[in-house]
């Protein structure tokens, strides 16, 4: 419910930044003046869309270091974090990419996220729980299951896809309130007026922007199911499902993973009502260790 409420909360600041500058430009007048210019709208969106999906993508990796205090392994100082770093190194050659970034962040929970505006300056960081906790051939396959995200250059296609989303439902938004503006127009009351097209705007935005985060959610979980079938190729199935299998023995501790990050953390805990799994950014733990075993008899 709290990741419901800061999307609402995100998206009623966007919608209020598009709006205000939109009118301060004198772009919404300009686009209204003879009826709605669909094509200068389109491209305004689509603009206004991209452009915050693609900054969030190229400041994921500080913004992932703030939010979770992450300790970036510059030179390792001991044992462990040597074999993290060659660990990665190793994955990341497998894989055929250059080698992320590598650190740790102080939460109690096992976790692990990778982040980066591409696949060749990416980071991978792991949680203090999880070093402390998993055994190594399941830390390797945690990382390899990060590493996966990064091959397929999850981070870029989740921004773009974003991106895309955010235009369709800030255009659907102004064409609603300028449908609802032109039907109350007929009655020769004047139409909705600055606030109520703003209104309509913001309630519109809302609703196709949780209609948007539903098909955001599938693809964070069909990416989920490629990244665990990656780490099986790079760590072997055995280790991915038993790496799995620890995670899920811990969804009763709380998460401690950034609403921000969540999408890119290897588990993000249990998801009980309907709407909470729609919105979902990973499967539950027990469909992924499934769909493992699964692929492995196959083979």
């Amino acid at each position: 419910m709290m990741r419901i409420i800061l999307f609402l909360a995100t998206n009623l600041a966007v919608v209020l930044v598009a709006s205000i500058t939109l009118r301060l430009l004198g772009v919404e007048p300009y686009l209204n003046a003879n009826g709605l210019n669909m094509n200068g709208l389109l491209i305004f969106c689509f603009v206004f869309g991209m452009a915050g999906s693609l900054i969030s993508l190229f400041i994921s990796k500080w913004m992932a270091r703030k939010s979770t205090r992450t300790q970036v392994i510059d030179t390792p100082r001991n044992a462990t974090e040597q074999w993290l770093v060659d660990t990665v190194a190793e994955l990341a050659r497998e894989a055929g990419i250059k080698t992320p970034e590598v650190g740790i962040f102080p939460a109690q929970q096992s976790n692990a996220f990778a982040t980066g505006w591409n696949r060749n300056d990416a980071l991978v960081a792991v949680s203090a729980g999880l070093l402390s906790r998993m055994r190594p051939e399941e830390i390797r396959a945690v990382l390899a299951h990060e590493i996966g995200h990064v091959a397929n250059g999850d981070m870029v296609t989740l921004a773009l896809i974003q991106g895309v989303l955010n235009t369709f439902v800030m255009f659907f938004a102004r064409v609603v309130a300028q449908l609802v503006d032109g039907f109350l127009r007929r009655g020769d009351n004047g139409g909705l007026g600055f606030m109520g097209y703003f209104a309509v705007v913001i309630v519109a935005e809302i609703v196709f922007g949780l209609v948007a985060s539903v098909i955001v959610a599938w693809f964070s979980r069909f990416r989920e199911y490629r990244a665990d079938s990656a780490g099986a190729k790079l760590a072997g199935s055995g280790a991915m499902i038993n790496a799995l299998a620890r995670l899920k023995s811990e969804t009763h501790m709380p998460d401690q993973m950034p609403d921000t990050l969540t999408a890119f953390a290897i588990t993000t805990g249990r998801t009980r009502k309907i709407m909470e799994r729609l919105l979902a950014s990973h499967p539950p733990l027990d469909e992924r260790i499934r769909a493992l075993k699964e692929s492995a008899y196959r083979q």
